[in-house]
């Protein structure tokens, strides 16, 4: 699908997009034949609606798609739920749309399109689109380009997303953006002092390891941290077949950094950007790690296994201690990582705790400009005890269920303890359909960071 805007051409068809609050005001001043056409078709400017004009020759001359009412905050992208409805062809969008609802409708055409079709053998066609005048191209383009490498990765199938795989993602897009990168793997983690990333990965045929990759020479510090779990059977601690079933987007984290930082480096962000990926597969034999086992970290910390389930905190609790030794300026890290998150605010808000007050304020507060939702959860101190077993320092499966989003966060939060520090705790799934965001792997929160980066590093 086309991740860029086509060139401007002359026949391109003008795609006329409007809200039904000026939609007198187009009727009245378009030429006669259009109004009534677009009258006699009943047409109402309604998210989602289409209509065609045509020339004497019976060839398009323009098509009309609805925005819904002004300010409508019920759907993102609201353009794209007209635009899978047009033939393939290349339009030039026309509206009054203006600041960052015009950033949104572009960044809607080039998303609209996206459909994974690696497994399918007839490939859909799809339209071009020119970009709109008054937006920032490059920047759109590199959205939508960190988004779409995302949902691949989430939406290819274990068998063809392992450590391995992943490794070599990653690799390319540090190839693309002349970054270092390096591999630390297998028995080579316990030599290099990572054990709970081996450990969680070590009763799979499939090696666990470490990924980093590491962009630019200026600025301030800025480190990336994926959770890569490519599949979580629960361990021994197994899931049922139902939970088991999405287990393939456990690596999303993963996913959702290589967008973001592809991003950074496609627009050249003058940070020091350093990605980090434990990317393991949570298997079953007879070298699995146990429940009621005591883990020491990479930190000197101990853990206690009570749910083998709970696996993605401990392979990033290794990668953020190592992160922390850097002494970068800021760490994110981002995770597939509780059920607990999902239950709080549902599939489409990206829940995110931070120790960083700027961080705080501006992420809510730009993520509306980028249509990508976001919603601060607090590291609520008084919970810290429910992290503490008796027989060792932290507990990876408190029990109870209550708070399990908060308590993962603060579990994260030990191994990060002089850094400003920002997670989330991410779906990477959307459940059903919806305009430019097809059921499938999903980006959250990438565009919302990219956002407030500025403010947040003082670019």
């Amino acid at each position: 699908m086309p991740q860029n805007f086509a060139n401007p051409t002359a026949d391109a068809i003008p795609l006329i997009a409007v809200t039904s609050d000026e939609l007198d005001g187009t009727i009245t001043n378009a030429p006669l034949e259009v109004g009534n056409w677009l009258s006699a078709n009943g047409f109402k400017a309604g998210i989602g609606s289409v209509c065609a004009c045509m020339n004497p020759d019976g060839a398009v001359s323009a098509v009309y798609v609805g925005l819904g009412a002004v300010g409508q905050k019920r759907v993102r992208f609201a353009i794209a739920a007209a635009v899978v409805k047009l033939p393939s062809a290349t339009y030039e969008l026309k509206t009054n749309l203006t600041g960052t609802d015009l950033d949104e409708a572009a960044l809607g055409l080039l998303l609209s399109g996206y459909r994974f079709e690696r497994y399918k053998s007839q490939p859909t066609s799809d339209c071009q689109f020119i970009a709109p005048e008054g937006v920032d191209i490059d920047r759109i383009e590199a959205m939508a380009t960190g988004e779409i490498l995302t949902r691949d990765l989430i939406n290819t199938p274990a068998s063809d997303m392992g450590p391995q795989e992943l490794e070599m993602a990653a690799e390319s897009l540090a190839k693309q953006h002349e970054a270092s990168f390096s591999v630390i793997e297998g028995e080579a983690l316990l030599d290099q002092n990572f054990p709970l990333i081996h450990t969680v990965g070590r009763a799979s045929d499939r090696a666990p390891r470490l990924l980093d990759m590491t962009w630019g020479h200026q600025g301030p510090k800025l480190t990336l941290v994926g959770k890569g779990v490519c599949f979580d059977t629960g361990g021994l601690n197994l899931k049922p077949g139902a939970s088991m079933g999405l287990m393939k987007k456990d690596m999303g984290g993963a996913a959702t950094v290589l967008g973001l930082a592809h991003m950074i480096m496609a627009l050249k962000v003058p940070v020091q950007l350093r990605v980090l990926i434990p990317a393991v597969e949570n298997s079953v034999d007879g070298s699995a790690f146990r429940p009621g086992d005591v883990l020491t970290s990479r930190s000197g910390l101990t853990v206690e296994i009570n749910n083998t389930d709970a696996e993605g905190r401990l392979v990033l609790a290794d990668a953020l201690t190592y992160a922390e030794q850097d002494a970068p300026d800021h760490i994110i890290s981002m995770a597939t990582l509780t059920g607990a998150a999902r239950v709080a605010v549902g599939p489409d808000l990206a829940p995110f705790y931070t120790t960083d007050e700027t961080m705080a304020q501006e992420l809510p507060s730009v993520a509306k400009t980028v249509a990508d939702p976001v919603w601060e959860m607090p590291f609520h101190d008084p919970y810290e005890k429910m992290i503490e077993p008796q027989i060792a320092d932290l507990d990876n499966a408190p029990a109870g269920g209550f708070g399990g989003s908060i308590t993962a966060a603060l579990f994260l939060r030990r191994f990060v303890t002089k850094t400003s520090y920002t997670h989330f705790d991410i779906y990477g799934w959307n459940p059903t359909a919806a305009p430019a965001r097809p059921k499938g792997g999903a980006g959250q929160g990438a565009r919302a960071i990219f956002a407030a980066l500025p403010k947040v590093l003082g670019l």
